[in-house]
């Protein structure tokens, strides 16, 4: 593996991290044509994801304040609530307990949280699995063309509404992220099959949007953690480490550079035009692994 190929699967991570279209397929795709060893474990794709990580937190850094801020906030009251709880049991008053979901913002918590939940039991559950899809040259491309399938269908229903946090249930919370926890296989968009979910519950566009990126941040976080005991394996040199931390750094700076352009894309609904480019390419795909 040379720098240089990093390099441009960072630029790729970079492009189509924002786009419904399989950012981590596209890197499989790509590693599988120029012939390169994923090393340890998926390791590097989570490097390049948490690059791009770095551009959500600055397109959407007020709403994730607010949202830290209130997890905060709703955990002390948790435990105003359980304190209240052993007073009222041992003194017999019935003292009022403090309501958790209380404002938009913590309902957009609470949703988030919620979906966490299949998430991490998902992911955690097909780490093995997903590593070996991960070598597969057949399995990218056809993830790549159920993606597809999945945005033709959403815009010809012509999905979506107008809910946001206020209106969206918890139900279809752990809808979208059972989801996003399927979409760790590669060719399967996370973001396309969040964005999807939301719209089929209703969500309104600009809210599906901004719940798909901002609940891939815990998730992200997630998958580094349990990669990162792979820097210390027999296969990872210090070499190898710094180079992943330097594609990581460039798929940052891309992902800053392109994620509003590509947000409008999304915002405006051109499902059809990436579900043809997503066929596109998945049948590419699967035509060069047969080859």
């Amino acid at each position: 593996m040379t720098v240089l190929y990093v390099i441009l699967l960072a630029i790729i991570q970079g492009i189509t991290e924002f786009l419904p279209v399989s950012s981590f397929g596209h890197l499989c795709i790509a590693e599988n044509l120029m012939g390169m060893q994923h090393g340890p474990g998926v390791l590097l794709e989570t490097m390049l994801h948490l690059g791009t990580l770095a551009a959500v937190f600055m397109t959407f850094q007020k709403d994730i304040r607010h949202i830290l801020y209130e997890a905060f906030d709703m955990t002390f009251d948790l435990i105003g609530n359980a304190s209240l709880y052993i007073h009222n049991r041992r003194t017999g008053d019935n003292l009022h307990y403090a309501k958790i979901v209380n404002s938009t913002y913590r309902k957009f918590t609470a949703l988030i949280l919620l979906s966490m939940v299949p998430t991490v039991l998902l992911g955690y559950t097909s780490r093995r699995l997903v590593a070996l899809a991960a070598e597969s040259r057949l399995v990218p491309g056809a993830g790549i063309l159920i993606t597809g399938i999945i945005l033709l269908v959403i815009d010809l229903s012509r999905a979506g509404g107008s809910k946001t946090a206020r209106d969206a249930s918890y139900s279809s919370a752990m809808w979208i992220g059972i989801c996003q926890g399927l979409s760790v296989f590669p060719g399967l968009s996370r973001s396309g099959m969040t964005i999807s979910a939301g719209l089929m519950s209703g969500y309104s566009r600009s809210f599906a949007v901004k719940y798909s990126y901002i609940m891939s941040i815990p998730a992200i976080i997630g998958a580094i953690i349990l990669e990162l005991g792979q820097f210390g394996s027999d296969e990872m040199t210090a070499g190898l480490g710094v180079t992943y931390v330097l594609g990581m750094v460039i798929a940052a700076f891309v992902g800053a550079l392109t994620i509003r352009g590509l947000l409008k894309i999304v915002h405006r609904g051109k499902f059809r035009v990436l579900a043809v480019y997503c066929f596109v390419i998945g049948f590419v795909s699967l035509v060069i692994s047969y080859m």
